[in-house]
């Protein structure tokens, strides 16, 4: 592995710099697979022509021929994606999966027969079956969530405040051990996880009596909701209440961070939405592993069982080092399509906020929470104290701007610079629920906490089974406290769609001091304005353009009735007055502020418009047939029509900001504090945003259009960075735990000073 991590750096720097890459990528490649490369991700392309086959888990020789598990992505309009699978299968391969929430196959592909699909017209981009991992009350009080509560939490049924009742959580991660206390219900021996599958190896529960690496067999049947293939599939997935749900531990801590009841402990633990029910998708195995075509089938069950379960939202507190684009990388894709039927999908930024010598690293934002509509979250570093003014991101903390990228048409590598994080949230020495394996001699303890003793030294804690604590770190532990915070949103107003969640927690995000844009996105999450905030805005919009498949008219009142007004920009947390920052990012390098944000329905607000910098496209969910446009078969995506993307009376700040410069600490380095207090400053759009041909005509949102040299970084298109940051290197996150000992990118993170 390590060999591979070093081989993919040096391919991925001659890239960057456009010096030698020929060389480095081999003359073996043939004419016909350098011109077709640009589909093929680059941490692929050197395992297809490499002298031996490197020691990872998508590559093997067999009978002397090498063979790669890839996620090939398709642009057909063909739902079921008939064509190319039978090239697949001409092709000496075999497929094993036909995805619903990104056009996509899972497929064991000959590596010298990559290049020959990935000439195709209807393929997109061909990725590897890359390993994932795990990305590793105070919460409740520094959050602002007591502020709604009304009421204590010793008796979860009485809350009368918000606590995320009848809203449904989906955790994709290695399990959540239902029996713990954390998960009680309200009745006698209740779980509130309501259901739990495994899709671990997913592609073997649509398999019988062949391997993981057998050629030539087409097993993906289809998954027509009425099909025997998928009624197979779901028995097989299906994981019950086993004793043994969450043997590594990570999965359990993420779900009661935004959900879990942790007053049977002097140590409370109560998670933020203490009332709302989990949904256990394990994709991740008893060592915090997984692959990607697991994780993508579990966002495929969500999907299609979301809207009678009611789960409204989707953790991923986990990720892989993707080079790719969010255009072409399959899991941001599938993350994009899932929001377009109207999830709010909350992801880990990455842990990889410093390198090897512990110096600061920009760029570093990892998959998928490079994807512009995810809802990406940092960590901060609460300090020991309840208080806020102490607060900081952590080192650890992945930095922006997102650093995927694609060749273009004309041969030049384009790189995302999405404005990441979203906002940042506590993620440092968090204690939760220590998972056990119940059905061990005595109650064995998770791996986790088995394998590093220090994790379960929780001050305070009594360590009974089902009702022990340990403590952990990370985006991973982060994300989930912004889960819970968006079931309390949802609970307030159901007609929130996942646009308008993510601008309302960012506007009323308290801005940190001395950390700037890249650092902390828009500011530390504050649940009581966002609540707040959330409650005084109508709440049937949701239900015009996610249920009804509608379209609101650009500027249409989101308030209540004539003259109502929105809430004053300002929280009281413990006692402590915080302004909310009202910085909101639009179009993936835009920063706007005001209340017509609020006021007005913002036609971007539409989950199925996806506009990044100058492109906007509109998504189209296509349904199975006879399904009551309920099971979802496939999204499809198409330039969008002209429109109005913003209203007038909207305030831009990119011109405040500047063009961006590390030392300047102008643009995206800008600390977000003084951009915030530049508020009055901001120009405000007369016209709006429009888009003609499916271009974004704005009035001076891009800061410019060509490439700026500012002190020796290479800036493009608004406020992001094109060449010059170093991004760390490496094949996967690991949050929570080492995977291979020495390598400073993979260690425990158990917390900082």
């Amino acid at each position: 592995m390590a060999s591979l991590s070093r081989f993919i750096g040096i391919v991925e720097r001659a890239t960057r710099h456009a010096v030698l890459s020929a060389a480095l990528l081999g003359t073996a490649l043939s004419a016909s697979a350098q011109t077709n490369s640009t589909k093929i991700a680059r941490d692929l392309q050197p395992v297809l022509t490499a002298a031996t086959t490197p020691a990872i888990n998508w590559a093997r020789d067999i009978n002397g021929r090498r063979y790669v598990k890839v996620l090939i992505v398709s642009n057909s309009d063909d739902a079921e994606l008939a064509a190319l699978r039978s090239a697949v299968m001409s092709a000496g391969g075999s497929i094993y999966y036909r995805y619903s929430s990104v056009l996509a196959l899972a497929a064991l592909v000959p590596a010298d027969k990559v290049g020959g699909l990935a000439a195709r017209a209807d393929v997109q981009s061909i990725s590897p079956n890359r390993l994932m991992t795990r990305s590793a009350s105070t919460v409740e009080s520094v959050s602002g969530t007591a502020a709604i509560r009304n009421t204590g939490t010793t008796s979860y049924s009485s809350i009368t405040g918000y606590s995320g009742k009848g809203i449904g959580i989906a955790v994709l991660d290695s399990g959540i051990s239902w029996q713990h206390a954390n998960f009680a219900g309200d009745g006698a021996g209740e779980s509130r996880v309501r259901e739990s599958v495994n899709f671990t190896k997913a592609g073997d529960a649509v398999r019988a009596g062949v391997t993981d690496w057998t050629p030539g067999i087409d097993v993906s049947g289809t998954l027509n909701p009425a099909s025997p293939t998928m009624q197979t599939y779901l028995g097989k997935i299906q994981n019950g209440f086993a004793p043994k749900a969450d043997r590594y531990g990570h999965g359990s801590h993420v779900a009661a961070v935004a959900a879990g009841r942790g007053t049977y402990q002097a140590v409370d633990t109560t998670g933020i939405a203490p009332n709302a029910n989990l949904f256990d998708v394990r994709v991740l195995d008893d060592n915090g592993y997984g692959q990607l075509s697991d994780v993508l089938a579990g966002l495929d069950w969500v999907l299609y069982y979301g809207k009678f379960k009611n789960i409204r939202i989707i953790n991923i507190s986990l990720g892989a080092d993707s080079t790719e684009s969010y255009e072409t990388d399959p899991l941001a894709r599938a993350v994009r399509n899932a929001v377009a039927q109207g999830m709010v999908v909350v992801v880990a930024a990455g842990n990889f906020g410093v390198n090897g010598a512990g110096q600061q690293t920009y760029g570093s934002i990892s998959s998928p929470g490079h994807e512009p509509s995810a809802l990406t979250v940092g960590a901060v570093n609460l300090k020991g104290t309840i208080s806020r003014k102490d607060d900081i991101v952590t080192n650890f903390s992945s930095r922006g701007p997102t650093r995927g990228s694609r060749i273009d048409a004309s041969g030049v590598r384009q790189y995302d610079q999405i404005i990441k994080p979203d906002l940042v949230a506590p993620g440092n020495k968090i204690v939760g629920p220590l998972a056990e394996d119940t059905a061990a001699a005595g109650g064995a303890w998770n791996s986790l906490a088995s394998r590093y003793a220090d994790l379960s030294k929780v001050s305070g804690a009594t360590q009974t089974q089902d009702h022990s604590l340990m403590m952990l770190s990370g985006t991973s532990i982060a994300a989930p406290v912004v889960s819970g915070a968006v079931a309390l949103m949802l609970e307030a107003n159901a007609g929130l769609t996942p646009p308008m969640v993510k601008a309302i927690l960012q506007y009323t995000a308290q801005v940190l001091p001395n950390a700037n844009l890249a650092q902390q996105g828009a500011g530390l999450l504050n649940v009581d304005g966002a609540v707040r905030l959330a409650a005084a805005i109508r709440n049937d919009m949701y239900r015009r353009v996610v249920t009804d498949g509608g379209s609101i008219p650009a500027g249409e009142s989101l308030l209540w009735w004539s003259g109502a007004t929105l809430p004053a920009p300002s929280s009281v947390i413990n006692g402590e007055t915080v302004p909310w920052g009202r910085l909101v990012f639009a179009g993936g390098n835009r920063i706007v502020t005001g209340e017509a944000l609020f006021k007005q329905w913002q036609p971007w607000y539409d989950p199925r418009i996806q506009w990044v910098r100058k492109s906007v496209k509109k998504l189209t969910v296509r349904y199975w047939p006879n399904t009551s446009n309920t099971y979802p078969m496939a999204v499809m995506s198409a330039p969008a029509p002209n429109m109005s993307l913003m209203t007038p009376g909207v305030v831009s700040m990119v011109e405040l900001a500047g063009t961006s410069s590390l030392t300047g600490k102008t643009g995206l380095f800008i600390p977000a504090a003084t951009l915030s207090s530049w508020l009055s400053s901001g120009k405000t759009l007369a016209q709006g945003i429009v888009i003609s041909e499916g271009i974004v005509i704005s009035e001076g949102i891009v800061i410019s259009e060509g490439i700026v040299i500012s002190e020796g970084l290479v800036i493009s298109e608004g406020l992001v960075i094109s060449e010059g940051i170093v991004i760390s290197e490496g094949l996967v996150i690991s949050e929570a735990g080492t995977t291979k000992p020495g390598n400073p990118r993979e260690k425990l993170v158990s917390g900082e000073p």
